[in-house]
Order: C-alpha cells, then structure tokens, then sequence
C-alpha cells in the first residue's frame, strides 16, 4: 500500500495517484465525462454495494459451514443421495426452479449469436499477447499445419528454407478439408487447375480440362483482384469464412497447380482479454498496466516492439479486410477478433482506491467501473477499429456462486451504466459456470440476467476445484485423473447445454466450452476437441492463435445449430447425477499410487507458483511430471491444492509425506526451468524461498480458503517479491 499521504482525495474516495492520474488524464477526456461527477457517483455506488458484497461472501461462509457440517455429523453413515439433496434445498443451497423464460438480450454481436467458432483467452496484462490475440481472427491453415504436430506424429526437422515435403502433406490435407467444407458440384479441389469468377459464379478448372462449379454457389461471397485471375477467394460455411490466396511467385504457389499459396480460417471469432485467472495483478501498478493495455484495444492505439532473430518486429491491431461480391459491390469484414473483457470475482479487494477507515474496496466492482468506463472509446467511435458494432460492452463474470450472485452483478452492471450514462443493458454479461452453485441452480442464474446475458461457459477445471473443496469432508476424493470419468462432470456439461438451450441461448448468446490445455499437441486437439461443437457449444477455449486456427475447422466440420437442435431433444441429465460427489468408493491405493499423486499434484502447483510469484507469470506453459508442456492458470492450481488438502484430512497421506514430496519436486522443477534466467531455484534456500511457502500455505491452508480459492495466498506472496 502506498502510504495515505500520496493518496488523492476525491468526493470521499482516497484514490491512488497512478490510478487518478491514469484515469483523469488518459480515459475520462476522451471519454467525455465530467470528472467531479464520475468520483461522486462512483462513491455513491460503493456506499450502496459494498455492503451487499460482504453479504453474498459470507453467504458462502454459511453454505460452507453447514454442508461440512452435514458430512461430519453422518460420517459414520451411507451418503444417503436424496436426503443430502433435500438438505442443499432446506438451507437454500438449491433454490427452485421457476417458470420457463427466454433471454431477451438486445443488441448483440453476431459473434456471439449466429456465428460459431473458437474463443482465445490471453492475459491482458501482457500487450503482445493482448494484440497477437486481438489479430486472431484470421489465421493462416498452410502455418499452423506446417508448424505443428497436426498432421503428422513426428515433425520434420526445421530448416532455413521450405520443406516441400511437408509442404505436399499440408496441400494435400487442405484440399480435402475443402472439399468437406466447400465441396464442387464434380471433382475435387486437389484436381484444380484455376479458380474464376464468372457470372456471379466460381468456377474450377481441374486437371482434365473440364471446368465444374461449387455443390453450393451461396457458399461464394466475394474475391479480390480480377475475375479472371483473382488474388483471392472469400467463402463462407456454416456462417465462417474462408480465404483462398493465390500468388504464382510465391515459393508454395508456384509450385502448386492453382498457385494457391494459402488458405486463411476465420479463426478466433472472438476473445476474453483477461483481468482474472490468467495473470498477476496484486497492485495498483499491475492493475493500472492492465486497464492502459484494455484502453489501447479500445482506442486503436496499442502498440508492441520486440526483438526476434536479430530484428525489430513491431505490432499493432489489424484492420478490416475488403473485397468484391460477383455482383461488383464492395463488402468489408472485421479484421479482429471481437473482445470481451474477464473482470475479477466478488472475493477479492484492493487498496487502488480507499473509502472510511482506509478500508479496500471490492476489485470486482473496480473492474466494472473502469474497463466500461475505458470501453466508452469503442462506443463513442475513438478508434478506427470497431469492437462492437451493436454498441455493447461484453464482461465475462468469473466465479459467481448462484443467483444472489448474478444478481449483484447485474445490479453492478445497472450502476455502471447509470454513471456512465448508458443505456439500460449496454453492458452485457457473460456468465462463467464454473461454481457448484451456479451448475445446480444454472436456470436461474441465467433468469437473473435474461436482459443481458450474452454467454455461459463450462470452467470445468474450476468447477472441479470446488466440488473437491464443498464436499471434502465427505472422504477422499477419486485421483485427479479419475475426475473427467465421473458422473457429475458428464451431467455438469450435459446439463450445461440442456439449459441454455432451455432458456433460449440459441441464436441470442454463445454457449461455451472449456480450454484445451496442451498447446503444444496439436493432433490431439485435431482428434478430440470436435467434441465440443459436437456437444453444442458455439464456442470453446484454445490456448493460441494457431489453435484458434485449428479449432475452427472443427465448425466447418460440425453444423452446431443443427447439432442444437437435436439436443433439444433430449432429456436433460438429472440434479442426482449432478450431486454424485466424486469420492473414492474403495480406497485401496498402493503407496506407490498414493505417491504417485502426490509428485504429480505437487510438481504442478511449484511448476506454476514459482513462477507466479517471482516472476509475475499468472498463465504459461508449464511442463508437467512427464515434461509435456500445459497450459496452466490459478484453476488446476486450485485443483491440486486442494486434492492434497482432502487426502490429507483422510489420512491418505500424511503432513511429512507431503513436506518431503515439496522437497524433492523443488528440485525437479528447478531442473525444468534450469535455462530460464530469470528464474528463482528453490532448492537453493528451502527455508526462505517464497515459492515454495507459498506452496506450503496453498496445500496446509487451503481448506481455510473461501471456496479454496488461490488468490489470497498468491497475493499475499507476490506482494512480498515485489516489496524485497
């Protein structure tokens, strides 16, 4: 905290300097909103939340309180299904479910209402990401083939110049995708010689002279140069677009019979800037780095540099792209992905700004206030780029628990919209499903925010984080890979999709899944994360542009609004699936198992800590036990530390078998980040290293944690770093 002299005193607010400074000269100008009026109302609406923002936090206390209760008084007894359930409705914990209703948002992107594809999510803290990812709406399918693992097991070995043997199997992998995707009325695009445009039609030369046209002529949209010779394609399937690029100079064009030197994807539709989860913001200068990154977005003006190779690279934000229908007209689509911004939850403060007593105010409600304020630029049309062409600002609520919950946040929301004067509901919300609560009682989370609601997503490693932590005092939980073959995560995802369709999500708000975690295993993703448009979703979460790039064909491949539609059909998963808690029925690990656990829970909650709290790194890749490369942030954190936790309270394992284990995993990743120079050993100083405290405290401390949560510790940690 910085000392209160330095503070700025405003309307009742003690507001820090770089914050008021921030605010004052950099967004409320342009904003055009007067200063003195925006601290005043701004104070009005603390004075009026916070309050109810202490309440819904010790609501969960009580939750909490009386469900271990409940498993302590009937250990000695069979979990008895029904009369647990009928005990989360006594106390309130499930409430009942109302009257069908539809959302009725307004004014919505078609990003998120017609049009389904991947979703990145990137730490907004970090610029280069923030515009990598903001310029991830297009992505070139030849790249990100090429560069992985994709379509082949083994990679052939990186060279200087084009490998054209790999390049063969990209071509040829490519222009089957076509034909799935944009097939010809006869033959196929691996036969083509030249593409044409002629009345108002594309036409394909194949190898045999013979010249066909598309199975689908709508699936024509435009192209750009001349119709005989175009530089470029534009199609669309399943409401995505593709681009076909030709160039006969280029190294791969000339080579190819149709001299078609790429095929760009729409890729990452859109993307959640980040202020929660995947980064590290425990003070005011971390937080104001965040919102004058999120206000660069905003106003076009984001800019990176960097050195690669021995070059200067400079990024910005991309612009439109246009091209020609066959009718002659010029259309434009957006350049970007469009972006939502992921504020933090209700639990957390910060001393940014301080009321009576120098008491913190709530970090959620900081959030809202300022990255709408910021977002006004996009409204007001600051920027030659355009975010929202509906006039909305998306704000992802992350870990609300129930509807109360929701509920504050809309009434945040309305607060918001009234000092910044806004229309009713130009903000809208996204709601992360990813809280015990909130899956049991998803219909009326979704009711409380029927006017605004633009999105519900499956957070499944945070979900499993707190039903390890609610139900602990139950007995041991399954090992943590057993999880995804439980009962409650199959109906938490089925149920997922059954009730947003339910409340009539379809063609009004995105219905998500959640991240594929290994960015580097791009030929599983391939395989596997069809399964998430099979199951519905119109988005779901990719660690990267490339697998933003590769995600998206899974959308070509899948139709999700027929896919819908038959969901429609069937019968939800039950309440009683839902609440079958997750322990081990007979606990009959070996020692070695039991170890096994513990190395690999332990390797990664350090693997990740470590580089948390010295080096300020709140999502990266992480290599785990087996050094495969995962994409770690504070929920599989909240998972491991917690698993620990609850086999320790049943004697699975023991205080000194876990310290041990934090010892000799130090040392194992020390030896996985040994050629990082910025990185802090810790078995260097055991005693001191605050890594490995921290640690220490997420395991030992972490059933004390409000729905064990990692935040408070982390904080408390990096602060110190950044204090020595």
């Amino acid at each position: 905290m910085l000392g209160n002299e330095q503070y700025v005193k405003r309307n009742g607010l003690t507001i820090s300097p770089l914050l008021y400074d921030f605010i004052r000269s950099e967004v409320l100008p342009i904003a055009g909103i007067d200063e003195k009026k925006f601290w005043l109302e701004f104070r009005y609406l603390l004075k009026e939340l916070m309050p109810e923002n202490k309440r819904i936090l010790d609501k969960r206390f009580f939750f909490q309180t009386k469900i271990n209760e409940w498993h302590s008084n009937k250990s000695s007894e069979d979990h008895d299904q029904h009369a647990y359930t009928e005990f989360l409705k006594d106390i309130g914990y499930i409430i009942p479910e109302g009257d069908k209703f539809n959302a009725s948002t307004e004014n919505v992107d078609e990003e998120f209402c017609s049009i389904a594809g991947p979703q990145l999510v990137v730490p907004l803290i970090n610029p280069r990401y923030a515009i990598n990812a903001a310029n991830a709406r297009w992505g070139s399918l030849y790249d990100a083939l090429y560069g992985t693992d994709a379509i082949q097991d083994k990679l052939i070995d990186p060279l200087e110049t084009y490998n054209h043997e790999r390049g063969e199997k990209v071509i040829s992998w490519c222009r089957n995708f076509l034909d799935k995707a944009i097939p010809l009325d006869q033959g196929s695009h691996s036969e083509s010689l030249n593409y044409s445009i002629e009345e108002g039609e594309l036409l394909v030369t194949l190898t045999n002279n013979k010249t066909t046209r598309l199975k689908n002529s709508q699936q024509l949209v435009g192209f750009d140069g001349s119709i005989n010779s175009p530089k470029s394609i534009l199609l669309k399937n399943n409401n995505l677009h593709i681009i076909i690029e030709f160039d006969p100079n280029h190294i791969v064009g000339k080579q190819d019979n149709a001299n078609i030197y790429d095929i760009k994807l729409e890729s990452a539709v859109t993307t959640i800037m980040d202020c929660e989860d995947s980064i590290t913001a425990v003070d005011v200068h971390d937080k104001v780095a965040v919102y004058r990154n999120w206000l660069g977005l905003m106003n076009g003006e984001l800019r990176v540099s960097f050195e690669k190779e021995g070059k200067t690279i400079f990024r910005s934000l991309n612009p439109d792209l246009s091209f020609l229908t066959a009718s002659g007209t010029q259309i434009t689509l957006p350049g970007r992905s469009t972006m939502l911004i992921r504020n933090v939850g209700h639990l957390m403060t910060t001393d940014a700004i301080l009321v009576e007593n120098n008491k913190e105010i709530p970090e959620g409600i900081l959030d809202t206030v300022i990255t709408s304020l910021i977002a006004m630029h996009d409204l007001k049309g600051n920027s030659c780029f355009k975010n929202s062409i509906k006039g909305s600002i998306y704000i992802v609520k992350p870990k609300m628990h129930g509807p109360e919950e929701v509920a504050f946040s809309n009434k945040l929301f309305l607060g918001v919209e009234k000092i910044l004067g806004l229309s009713t509901n130009t903000l809208k919300m996204g709601i992360m499903d990813e809280e015990r609560r909130t899956s049991l009682n998803l219909k009326e989370c979704i009711r409380e925010a029927s006017e605004r609601i633009v999105f519900i997503n499956t957070g499944f490693l945070d979900r499993t984080g707190d039903e390890i932590h609610t139900s602990s005092n139950l007995g041991p939980m399954v090992r943590k890979n057993e999880m995804k073959n439980t009962a409650w995560i199959s109906s938490y995802e089925n149920r997922n999709v059954n009730i947003g369709l339910d409340c009539g999500l379809q063609g009004r708000a995105q219905i998500g899944k959640g991240m594929w975690a290994m960015p580097d295993m791009m030929r599983d993703m391939l395989k596997n994360k069809i399964s998430h448009p099979e199951a519905g979703a119109s988005t779901a979460w990719v660690p990267s542009p490339t697998a933003a790039t590769i995600h998206a064909i899974h959308y070509h491949l899948v139709d999700v609004t027929e896919r819908q539609n038959q969901i429609k059909l069937r019968e939800s998963s039950s309440l009683e699936d839902l609440l079958d808690i997750p322990i081990a029925t007979e606990q009959k690990w070996s020692e070695k198992e039991i170890q096994e656990e513990l190395n690999n829970n332990i390797q990664s909650i350090l693997g990740y800590v470590v580089r948390w709290i010295y080096q300020g790194i709140g999502c990266s890749k992480v290599p785990d036990i087996n050094n495969i490369s995962l994409m770690e942030d504070r929920a599989t954190l909240r998972i491991s530390s917690q698993h620990i936790a609850n086999w320790l309270d049943h004697g699975i394992c023991t205080k000194n078998q876990v310290i041990e284990t934090l010892r000799h995993m130090a040392e194992i990743v020390d030896k996985q980040n040994s050629s990082d120079p910025l990185y802090v050993p810790m078995k260097a100083d055991l005693e001191n290293n605050l890594a490995l405290q921290a640690a220490y405290d997420l395991i030992f401390e972490g059933r004390k944690q409000l729905n064990g949560y990692t935040e408070p510790i982390l904080h408390k940690y990096r602060i110190k770093v950044k204090n020595s």
